[in-house]
C-alpha cells in the first residue's frame, strides 16, 4: 500500500495566510485534516474485499458495499463488470486452471495472483503437495506477485498441507509472497470467535513470517451435520469485531468475507439483490 506523504505544515499556513489570512489558515488545515480522513478510509476500503459471483444487482452491490477488492475463485471476472476504484485480483483455482489460456488472462488482471483454493478439499482443488509444487512454475511464469494455496484448514499445523508446501517452496527456491487462509468459527459469540480467528493468524503468521490475506471467513459451524449458522444479529456483531481486529493487525495485509450475495451464501451473504441485510450493513461500515 502506498503511503500518502502530506505537505510540510509550514507551507500549507505560509499558502494559506496568503490566500487570506489567519482564516485562510484554518481553512487550509481544516482541508488538510479531512484530507487524510478521506486517505484513512480509501486505505481501509482496500483493505476490505470480498468475494463474489455474478447476480442481479452485482455492480451496485459492489458499489454500496465499501470494498477496495473482490474476487471469483477464478481468473477472469465471471461476467462481473466491477465499479470504479474496485480492484479484481484473479485465481487459479485448481490442476485445470493451470494452462496457456488462465494464466494469461490472470496477468491481464492487475499484479496479484492467488494460488489454488482448498487443495486440502477433495470438493475443491484436492492436490497432492508435490502435485502443487511442481505446477508452481507455471503460476510463478506471470510474474506477478503470488499467493500461497488457501487451504480449508490447520495452516498452522506443523506437517499440514500448507506447511510441507512452503517447505517444498523453500527448498525448489519457488516464489511466495504472501498467505491466503479460509477460517469459519464454530462459536457464535463475538467476541471469542474474534479471538480464535486471531489466534489462528497469529499462529499462521509466525510460522512463515509472511503477509497474510484472510480470503474467506464467516461464521458457520461444519461440525455436525447441514451447516450451522448464526443469527444475523450474531454474525454482524461478528462482522464488527473481527473487521476492528484486521484492520489494526499490520501483517493482514488484506480481507474478504464470504460472500456478497445471499443467493449463495446461505447464512453469510451480505446483499440480497443491491439491498444490504444487517450483516451486509455492518461490514460496509467496518473498517
Amino acid at each position: 500500500m502506498r503511503k500518502i506523504r502530506a505537505l510540510a505544515l509550514p507551507f500549507v499556513l505560509s499558502a494559506a495566510l496568503v490566500a487570506g489570512g489567519q482564516g485562510g489558515a484554518s481553512t487550509a488545515v481544516a482541508a488538510k485534516s479531512r484530507s487524510a480522513t478521506t486517505a484513512a478510509a480509501t486505505a481501509a476500503a482496500k483493505k476490505k474485499g470480498i468475494s463474489a459471483w455474478k447476480f442481479h444487482g452485482v455492480t451496485k452491490a459492489l458499489a454500496n458495499s465499501n470494498i477496495g477488492w473482490f474476487y471469483t475463485w477464478s481468473s477472469g471476472k465471471g461476467g462481473i463488470k466491477p465499479p470504479r476504484g474496485v480492484e479484481f485480483v484473479p485465481m487459479i483455482h485448481d490442476v485445470g486452471s493451470v494452462t496457456r489460456a488462465e494464466l494469461d488472462r490472470a496477468k491481464k488482471q492487475g499484479g496479484t495472483l492467488l494460488g489454488f483454493n482448498e487443495p486440502d478439499r477433495a470438493d475443491q482443488a484436492h492436490m497432492t503437495v508435490n502435485r502443487a509444487l511442481d505446477l508452481w512454475p507455471r503460476l510463478q511464469s506471470t510474474d506477478m506477485r503470488l499467493g500461497a494455496p488457501a487451504v480449508a484448514t490447520g495452516g498452522d499445523v506443523a506437517g499440514g498441507w500448507l506447511d510441507r508446501f512452503m517447505k517444498g517452496a523453500v527448498a525448489r527456491h519457488y516464489k511466495v509472497d504472501f498467505i491466503p487462509l479460509h477460517w469459519y468459527g464454530a462459536d457464535f459469540n463475538a467476541q471469542r470467535g474474534t479471538g480464535q480467528l486471531r489466534s489462528y493468524i497469529e499462529a499462521v503468521h509466525k510460522r512463515y513470517k509472511k503477509p497474510v490475506w484472510l480470503t474467506e471467513y464467516a461464521l458457520i459451524d461444519f461440525s455436525s451435520g447441514p451447516p450451522r449458522y448464526p443469527t444475523k444479529t450474531q454474525q454482524a456483531a461478528f462482522v464488527k469485531k473481527s473487521t476492528a481486529m484486521l484492520q489494526h493487525l499490520p501483517y493482514v495485509r488484506r480481507y474478504a468475507w464470504y460472500t456478497l450475495s445471499t443467493n449463495r451464501g446461505d447464512g453469510t451473504g451480505l446483499y440480497h439483490g443491491a439491498k444490504a441485510n444487517r450483516v451486509g450493513a455492518a461490514y460496509r461500515a467496518a473498517g
